[in-house]
C-alpha cells in the first residue's frame, strides 16, 4: 500500500476454516513488526428472511498504532435481486478504548467483480475485487487517497 505509516504497508493473514461457520487465523504486519490473532465465527448464517450475524477479533482498523486489537460483530443482508449486499457493526476498539461503528455496501459487477465502499468507523475506503476460482485480487482505494493492492488465494 503506498502510505508512509508503517503498519498497513504490508500485511499477511493466514486462517485456517475450523468448521463451516469459524476460521481461526493469525495476521503479521512485517514493516511494523505486529503478529496478532484473528478469528470469525458466523452465529447466524443468512436466510430469507434474517441477517447475517457474525463476531470476530482481527488487529484494529488500518491507520491505527500497533499492538491494538479489535472485537466486532456484524449484521449483513443481500437485498432483493441478490447483487447489493448492505451491512453495519460494532466495533470495540483497544486503540480507542471505546465503540466505533462501521458500515458498508458490496455490490456484485458481473460473476467475477465485485466493489465494495466501506467505512471502518472513522475513515472511508473503496475496494474492487476480481475473483478467481481459489484467489482473488482487490485494488484498493483506502482513505479514499492511498492505493493499494491484495491478492487472496485459497488451498
Amino acid at each position: 500500500m503506498d502510505t508512509d505509516e508503517p503498519r498497513p504497508r504490508w500485511r499477511l493473514n493466514a486462517a485456517y476454516r475450523v468448521t463451516p461457520r469459524l476460521s481461526l487465523g493469525a495476521e503479521y504486519n512485517p514493516a511494523a513488526g505486529e503478529f496478532s490473532p484473528t478469528g470469525n465465527w458466523v452465529a447466524h448464517p443468512e436466510t430469507d428472511r434474517w441477517p447475517l450475524v457474525s463476531v470476530g477479533t482481527s488487529s484494529d482498523r488500518i491507520f491505527t498504532p500497533r499492538d491494538n486489537q479489535a472485537y466486532s460483530a456484524t449484521f449483513a443482508k443481500t437485498l432483493p435481486g441478490g447483487r447489493a449486499a448492505p451491512y453495519v457493526g460494532v466495533s470495540y476498539s483497544e486503540f480507542e478504548d471505546g465503540l466505533v461503528f462501521p458500515f458498508g455496501l458490496n455490490v456484485s459487477l458481473a460473476p467475477s467483480w465485485d466493489a465494495l465502499a466501506m467505512h471502518d468507523g472513522r475513515n472511508s475506503h473503496l475496494l474492487l475485487t476480481y475473483k478467481m476460482k481459489g484467489a482473488n485480487v482487490t485494488l484498493m482505494l483506502l482513505r479514499m487517497r492511498s492505493p493499494g493492492v491484495s491478492f487472496g488465494y485459497g488451498f
